[in-house]
């Protein structure tokens, strides 16, 4: 697991006894296919990109219609549908899906909802999400400090921090701000995480509408096969509620 653990530390809040939802999740079976045999179904597309106004009131109408369905928070839906909308034209050949980023979403933080944190309307956590120190603890790779403590708060061991789980140092690299507006991208903010989470998955896996793209991209962010399979039985689950039509 040395990829996962330089990327992204799961927290594991995907067990029941951590679970901190406040309404209750969709039902996800557990699937385990092998790496490269599969892919998640498609779901229901995010809306068009179109530079516009508009754009935000019809995002925030299919956020809803698909919140009703799979019981992903609203705000956090909007998050990640709009990274799959900016990166059909960033790199239309990814063919990501807001599905792959709620199915990792769901394992790294259920949603933003870890911890009895919760995505506010600004697309900040109310309290921040910062997972263990990897300081070298059996089934844990030492990862001294690479920021300062900047964004974990850790001026010895890094930390991974933020609904997607990203290490300071991989954040560092890949962050992008889903605004537009010249700001700071804030691993804290659901649409500068799952933003930058699409980049990332999309520069690893190259076509993630195929099996191989979408498992290489999956394994690169963690290189975990469970990690892989879990990550497949909830975007599968989340497509299921909400096919493409």
């Amino acid at each position: 697991m040395v990829a996962g653990l330089v990327l992204i530390l799961t927290i594991g809040v995907t067990r029941d006894d951590q679970r901190e939802s406040r309404t209750a999740p969709l039902p996800v079976p557990d699937q385990r296919p092998q790496p490269g045999a599969a892919v998640p179904k498609a779901a229901l597309p995010a809306p068009e990109d179109r530079l516009n106004a508009s754009d935000q009131a019809e995002l925030d109408a299919w956020a809803q219609r698909v919140g009703r369905a799979t019981s992903v928070p609203e705000r956090v839906l909007a998050g990640y549908g709009k990274a799959e909308m900016w990166m059909r034209s960033q790199q239309p050949g990814c063919h990501i899906s807001w599905s792959t980023l709620a199915g990792i979403g769901r394992v790294e933080s259920q949603h933003g909802g870890f911890g009895g944190a919760e995505v506010g309307a600004d697309g900040r956590v109310t309290k921040p999400i910062i997972g263990i120190p990897l300081d070298g603890s059996p089934g844990v790779k030492a990862v001294p400090d690479t920021d300062g403590g900047k964004l974990d708060g850790d001026t010895q061991w890094d930390r991974a921090v933020g609904p997607m789980q990203f290490l300071p140092a991989t954040w560092q690299r890949h962050a992008a701000r889903a605004a537009g507006d010249g700001g700071t991208p804030d691993p804290q903010n659901i649409d500068d995480a799952a933003l930058t989470a699409a980049r990332y998955l999309c520069s690893s896996g190259g076509d993630l509408s195929q099996p191989e793209g979408w498992w290489k991209a999956v394994l690169t962010y963690n290189e975990s096969v469970p990690y892989g399979q879990d990550v497949f039985s909830g975007a599968d689950a989340y497509a299921t509620a909400v096919p493409a039509q």
